[in-house]
């Protein structure tokens, strides 16, 4: 008798989703010694030592056991609070605010949350590689919005409008943006929410850099008219406070998503770290002196990185938000995972193939420049003399 057929043992929804080529570099990264790192996305701050304490202080007096699910009230009276004093929007931290487990979680559940199987969701891309990941998963489809370097990697209506289908259900925004720095212009964000207006689509703002710019003001979506009524806010502490270990996030929405949310988030999580939503309260209280120093220092680095990468030829727009550069690599002729290899193989720096955040992003890699100014500075002479043996033409000795 023929033995049957063995079922698989995985989800085939699972085959459509390509692991990350950020962790995949970084299992390689992990093998070797004095490598400079403009890779990975996070702040090289240590959490400012006030709202360590808070937390550890937290456990020290027996807050160990589960908060509510939609997290502690104070915090969310706080995160309430700050978005009122830096956008004008307001929520009711009652029913309109969810603390989530860092934003992460936050983009999930919203994803889950607000579409069915089938339809389709909006998605400006280059695009940080959890998205893509978040509407597959939810069962939807994935409807690309290109941006181009020849414009900043912004977002225009215009483009917004000629992806926009019968199938459309909503639209993921995440600026400004990781991996390219961009950022919105409050004209074109207008339209856009003209648009998700006009053809009934909620808007899914990841908004996790917004106190990360530079020489502008943030466009905070559901401050802007019309939107605040369909727009899921998500934010968290990790990149304004150095926070990214502590995995603390939150949503915003009108009450009725944010209960839908707060369904799957009751089930999957129960509730966000305790220890980390006391830090939290403590950041937002007396952190704002924290976030403008390291603000700071993320701009002299960013000049840093923008000036020098255009001086050996890898072409780079200005990034106006985040801590990324999102420079071209044509002029070497290599794919972006063919530049990353070999630049880390070659002059030990490490950098993200811009096809991590999908096929839009090749011809490109991510730099970070949330690392020491000193180390920058190293990097640039690396990639230098690394461009300089590769380029399919001469390029400036500096």
């Amino acid at each position: 008798m023929a033995e049957k057929p063995r079922r698989r043992l995985t989800s085939s929804i699972i085959d459509r989703v390509r692991p990350s080529g950020i962790r995949k570099f970084f299992d390689v990264l992990a093998t070797m010694d004095h490598v400079i790192s403009l890779g990975i996305g996070e702040p090289d701050f240590v959490t400012p030592e006030h709202i360590r304490q808070a937390g550890m202080a937290s456990v020290d007096e027996g807050h160990t056991h589960y908060t509510s699910n939609y997290g502690l009230l104070a915090l969310r009276r706080g995160i309430a609070e700050n978005l009122e004093g830096l956008y004008g929007v307001n929520y009711d931290p009652q029913d309109e605010i969810l603390v989530t487990v860092g934003a992460s979680e936050g983009i999930d559940i919203a994803v889950r949350a607000v579409v069915e199987p089938g339809d389709g969701v909006l998605l400006p891309e280059p695009s940080y590689v959890s998205y893509a990941a978040c509407i597959v998963f939810a069962g939807a489809e994935i409807q690309s919005i290109p941006t181009t370097a020849e414009d900043g990697f912004t977002l225009r209506a215009e483009a917004v409008e000629k992806a926009i289908t019968p199938r459309s259900r909503a639209i993921l925004l995440g600026f400004p943006n990781n991996p390219t720095g961009a950022v919105l212009d409050p004209n074109e964000a207008q339209r856009i929410v003209d648009l998700c207006v006009e053809h009934d689509l909620v808007i899914i703002s990841d908004e996790i850099y917004h106190r990360l710019v530079y020489g502008v003001k943030h466009v905070c979506i559901p401050a802007l008219k019309g939107a605040r009524e369909r727009t899921v806010l998500i934010n968290g502490f990790s990149k304004a406070y150095a926070m990214t270990g502590w995995r603390l996030g939150y949503a915003c929405a009108p009450a009725e998503i944010i209960e839908a949310m707060m369904k799957i988030h009751q089930y999957i999580i129960m509730s966000a770290p305790t220890a980390a939503q006391y830090a939290g309260i403590q950041a937002l209280e007396h952190g704002e002196r924290d976030v403008r120093e390291m603000l700071a220092e993320y701009d002299r680095r960013r000049r840093l990185l923008v000036k020098g990468l255009n001086e050996i030829g890898l072409t780079c727009p200005e990034p106006r938000g985040a801590f990324y550069a999102f420079p071209s690599i044509a002029v070497t002729g290599m794919s972006s995972e063919e530049f990353s290899i070999k630049l880390l193989e070659e002059e030990q720096v490490a950098v993200i193939a811009g096809t991590a955040f999908g096929d839009l992003g090749e011809g490109h890699v991510r730099m970070c420049y949330a690392t020491a100014y000193e180390q920058i500075e190293e990097a640039i002479e690396r990639m230098r003399r690394f461009v300089q043996r590769h380029a399919s033409q001469p390029v400036a000795a500096g």
